[in-house]
């Protein structure tokens, strides 16, 4: 969810106001997948090295993520939205956690869509505390090990990874999931990304050929099965 910064900044306001309006677009986001029958959807929402902006920025930040917790839950809870958040949990604050641990709870027995939410996370981080986690259980490490202990088992690895704000980079994100996403850069910035522009995104995926190491002739000649609910 990429731009919120840069739409403030050519508003001539703070930083943080951007942000503000970056949740504006989550909750926006979520609502549209739900309509459109996403079953997962998982936002990139602080990464690791996000703690390298300015103090008062990051600071902003955790106080955000706290006051969304109290205000939308209760409205995700009514959307049958579960919430799940993954990434390094030790350097938040006690009362993050503690938000966190709530929501995840509250919407534990929701179904119409999985929400993750990486806050503090990084790719990178992912797969290393998935090694670190077999190792310490005396278990090998191999593809399919790590993948039960990454922080995102319990999801499909995803079928289409969006970028918004015009860069076209995966900045540490999914790095061990997306390895057969399609990847989809849109210019806009992450506030002014609506609907519109979410069924776009699902249009160029939809017009891809996905053939996980085969060819074009293979998947021509494989029988295909078609459901409709």
């Amino acid at each position: 969810m990429d731009g919120n910064g840069r739409w403030a900044t050519r508003r001539f306001l703070p930083r943080l106001a951007g942000h503000k309006q970056g949740v504006e677009a989550l909750k926006r986001c979520a609502r549209d997948c739900v309509q459109r029958g996403v079953s997962v959807l998982t936002v990139f929402a602080f990464s690791s090295e996000n703690w390298n902006r300015p103090a008062e920025e990051v600071s902003g930040l955790m106080d955000l993520l706290a006051r969304a917790l109290s205000r939308e839950v209760p409205q995700l809870q009514k959307d049958g939205v579960r919430l799940h958040f993954v990434g390094e949990k030790t350097s938040l604050s006690e009362k993050v956690r503690a938000g966190l641990a709530q929501a995840e709870a509250v919407t534990a027995h929701n179904t119409r869509l999985v929400l993750n939410v990486c806050f503090n996370y990084g790719g990178r981080w992912d797969i290393a505390q998935a090694a670190s986690a077999l190792a310490a259980r005396g278990e090998p490490i191999t593809e399919a090990s790590l993948h039960t202990a990454m922080g995102l088992a319990h999801v499909p690895d995803p079928d289409l990874v969006i970028r918004t704000g015009g860069e076209m980079r995966i900045s540490n994100f999914l790095l061990w999931q997306c390895a057969y996403s399609e990847l989809y850069f849109s210019d806009r910035l992450w506030p002014d990304f609506d609907g519109g522009a979410l069924d776009q995104a699902i249009a160029a995926y939809g017009a891809r050929e996905r053939r996980f190491g085969k060819t074009s002739e293979q998947l021509l000649a494989t029988p295909t099965t078609s459901a409709c609910a």
